[in-house]
């Protein structure tokens, strides 16, 4: 047995003696090479800036039960990766998080991360604090956010980014392709979502990449080169390498089961061709990552390296780890006509069924949040200026990042899970409440360096109305029987001078309104309808969690002027009013009990709206300056959203999907109320329990106003409901007609099949 058990040992030490360790070390120095189909390897990872978890909770990798995604692992995984190869690269966008994890790092960290981004290992690309939205953004807002992140790149890395990278936002618009890519100073732009049938139609023709013309005032001299990638943003089918991805490794240890490298190979190359069947030139980009990815960044890139060290072995085509920018050289040195497109990319639809634009209007009240603080910012960053910033007391960059975060494509979309929304209208509630404290110091320096009292007098104290929506301001609802002055400064954030009709609620009916000079001016009460009361009630505890302390009778409305960039000042006082100017008369021409024939004519001005008086229902326009009538007709409907039991696709935040189009009823509470005086007449609707609508017609404008309440939309029938204001004319518009891009421009739109659905959503939005 002794000498039985030696030899057997013996052998087994003989075996394993014989097997020799090897480090593998893999050729990664590939460049272009002329001739060849060139396989641009491009690692990255879409982080969102909240979606289905909240920015701060992407971040640090929290909730994981929701979504395993934790963004600082994938940037402390990065830097090591990058060092381990000098060929490797690497490229990040969402500024949000980097700038985050850059204040986190030690100065050794952050001079190897220098060294990276200078030697072009990592780049920083697109370079905003998010991927914006290109839908429900306003064109201020995307500069803004582009804005924070660029500056922050060009301080502490002095490069400014070349490449635009919206690979995720549900279609594009062409303010996206000439003014925050060409007038940026990109070189390229490229993303991910078009329509599927467009994107059939330019595989079959090779045209997803083009010259994007966004502009027909600016023409080309604004035009950049775009791409659209094959499919999605993510690698091609079976070449995901996350941790725990079932795509097949390159096993090149040849001492071990299931070597694969030629089988890997073929496949690498049979979808090298197969890219560059659908694309111009010798070069097609790879793009090896998607959501989240990179959190151990060596799975994906020890499978990198052993493609392009066996693929450009095999010869028949190159592959080269590189990025957009090195790519976008490439395609520049072909010297390559490229096909125009001219307008934008919407809408997006995936599939059969399946448009995005759902998003156009979900959660619109948060949209109305965003699109308000942005308002506001833009007077805040102004009035900070005026004063001076101050750097250790408040300032508006609270405000500013929640801002920038908002504009996402999750967030200002309406996309985002209800917690994450939460958390964006609570950062913007932060920002706003730091900011009004610089508007209010701003406003009270301002006005006392313009006031001719001497200094001795008592310092003003400023306060805001924002919750004015629901007929809310403390600061207006006072008792002024006691000789006390209102004081009502108007600043003006526009370049030109502006007059506007100001509206504050008050809760006597005997004030006047005077200019600082000290000139009575026309004014107007308008009674507070008890519509108005019951919404002010409810939301003013879930603000305060108490009901108001006052209860106004009347909005005060006066005709307030400002210069540009500048304030003006009022003085409202309790006074006689003159006859003429007593609370508006309230005449009452319909309700559900009362039918009448005949038509009512609203409006002190040129601008008139006619009602016929038996139905309350709008009819007629007319606009005595430039002597247009026309017919014009506004129904309430709903569409009922689909539930997917047929195809699973149902409709939702995303995707607007009806099945049929019920119109409104009344259901015994119309009503129909005419508010007539000097300034302007309101015309207040309760078209059923759930729908109240108050039309506005000025004195020397041109518009009427349109503001209604929605909700709570009932929902004990089980059916959805996608709530819409149709307004038809008998225009004679040659089935043309034209949608907003981003706040600035307006892009052409011919009716048909499918623009008739953009023409639907235009008046959602």
């Amino acid at each position: 047995m002794a000498i039985g058990a030696w030899i057997l040992i013996a052998l087994m030490c003989v075996f394993w003696c014989e097997v020799e360790s090897k480090y593998m070390v893999y050729n990664t120095t590939s460049k272009i090479a002329p001739g060849k189909l060139n396989v641009h390897l491009v690692a990255h990872t879409h982080d969102d800036v909240g979606w289905l978890k909240t920015v701060d909770q992407y971040y640090v990798g929290s909730n994981n039960s929701i979504q395993g995604a934790c963004v600082q692992n994938v940037l402390d995984s990065i830097v090591p990766a990058l060092l381990a190869d000098k060929n490797r690269k690497f490229i990040y966008v969402e500024q949000a998080f980097f700038q985050r994890w850059w204040r986190d790092q030690s100065e050794a960290v952050q001079e190897t991360v220098k060294q990276l981004i200078n030697s072009g290992q990592l780049e920083l690309i697109n370079g905003g604090m998010c991927m914006h939205d290109e839908a429900a953004t306003h064109y201020i807002d995307m500069i803004d956010q582009t804005t924070l992140g660029h500056r922050f790149i060009k301080s502490e890395f002095n490069v400014t980014p070349r490449i635009g990278w919206q690979i995720d936002p549900f279609g594009h618009s062409a303010v996206q392709a000439y003014l925050l890519s060409a007038e940026v100073g990109f070189d390229s732009l490229f993303f991910a979502r078009i329509d599927y049938q467009d994107r059939a139609k330019r595989k079959d023709e090779k045209s997803l990449e083009v010259v994007w013309r966004g502009s027909k005032s600016l023409g080309s001299s604004s035009q950049i080169f775009a791409g659209v990638f094959p499919e999605n943003y993510d690698p091609p089918s079976n070449f995901n390498y996350e941790v725990n991805d079932d795509s097949p490794i390159v096993q090149d240890n040849m001492e071990l089961f299931d070597y694969n490298v030629p089988e890997r190979v073929n496949e690498f190359v049979a979808a090298a061709l197969s890219q560059a069947n659908i694309t111009r030139t010798n070069h097609v980009m790879w793009t090896m990552g998607t959501d989240f990815k990179y959190q151990y960044a060596h799975t994906w890139f020890r499978q990198m390296d052993k493609f392009i060290h066996y693929v450009n072995q095999d010869g028949r085509v190159n592959a080269l780890y590189s990025t957009p920018s090195i790519y976008t050289d490439a395609k520049y040195a072909t010297n390559k006509a490229w096909p125009l497109k001219t307008d934008d990319y919407f809408p997006y639809a995936d599939r059969i069924n399946a448009y995005w634009t759902g998003y156009f209007t979900s959660r619109p009240a948060l949209k109305g949040y965003v699109r308000t603080m942005s308002s506001y910012y833009l007077a805040a960053r102004q009035l900070e200026f005026f004063k001076g910033r101050s750097k250790v007391g408040p300032n508006t960059d609270s405000l500013a990042d929640a801002l920038a975060i908002a504009q996402h494509h999750d967030a200002v979309s309406g996309t985002s899970k209800q917690h994450v929304a939460d958390d964006y209208a609570k950062r913007l509630s932060i920002g706003y409440e730091e900011t009004a404290k610089v508007v209010e110091s701003s406003l009270a320096s301002m006005t006392r360096s313009s006031s001719k009292a001497d200094s001795g007098s008592p310092v003003t104290e400023f306060h805001q109305c924002l919750l004015l929506n629901i007929s809310y301001c403390p600061p207006s609802e006072v008792d002024l029987s006691n000789g006390k002055n209102l004081v009502v400064v108007v600043y003006n954030p526009l370049g030109w001078k502006r007059e506007d009709v100001i509206r504050i609620p008050v809760i006597d009916e005997n004030v006047i309104v005077k200019d600082s000079g000290g000139k009575e001016i026309e004014s107007q009460l308008l009674p507070l309808q008890n519509a108005s009361l019951a919404i002010r009630n409810y939301y003013s505890v879930a603000y305060l969690g108490k009901f108001p302390s006052a209860t106004p009778k009347y909005w005060l409305a006066f005709s307030a002027s400002a210069p540009p960039i500048g304030f003006n000042t009022y003085f409202i006082s309790r006074g006689k009013r003159p006859v003429i100017a007593t609370a508006s008369k309230s005449h009452v021409v319909y309700s559900s009990e009362e039918k009448r024939s005949d038509v009512i004519e609203v409006g002190p001005g040129d601008v008139k709206l006619v009602y016929s008086k038996n139905q309350g229902k709008l009819i007629r326009y007319i606009n005595s300056r430039t002597m247009v009538k026309e017919s014009v007709r506004q129904s309430y409907s709903f569409y009922s959203g689909d539930d997917g039991s047929v195809d699973e696709q149902a409709s939702g935040a995303y995707i607007f999907r009806p099945n049929h189009t019920y119109h409104t009823r009344s259901d015994g509470q119309a009503s129909f109320t005419v508010l007539r005086g000097p300034l302007l007449d309101e015309v207040h609707q309760r078209i059923n329990s759930w729908i109240y609508q108050i039309t506005r017609v000025y004195k020397g404008k041109e518009y009427a106003e349109f503001e209604f309440t929605v909700g709570p939309i009932p929902i004990d029938d089980g059916i959805g409901k996608e709530v819409v204001t149709q307004i038809s004319t008998h225009m004679k518009t040659n089935k043309t007609f034209y949608t907003d891009s981003s706040g600035r421009d307006f892009i052409e739109r011919f009716f048909g099949w499918h623009t008739c659905t953009r023409l639907v959503f235009c008046l959602m939005y």
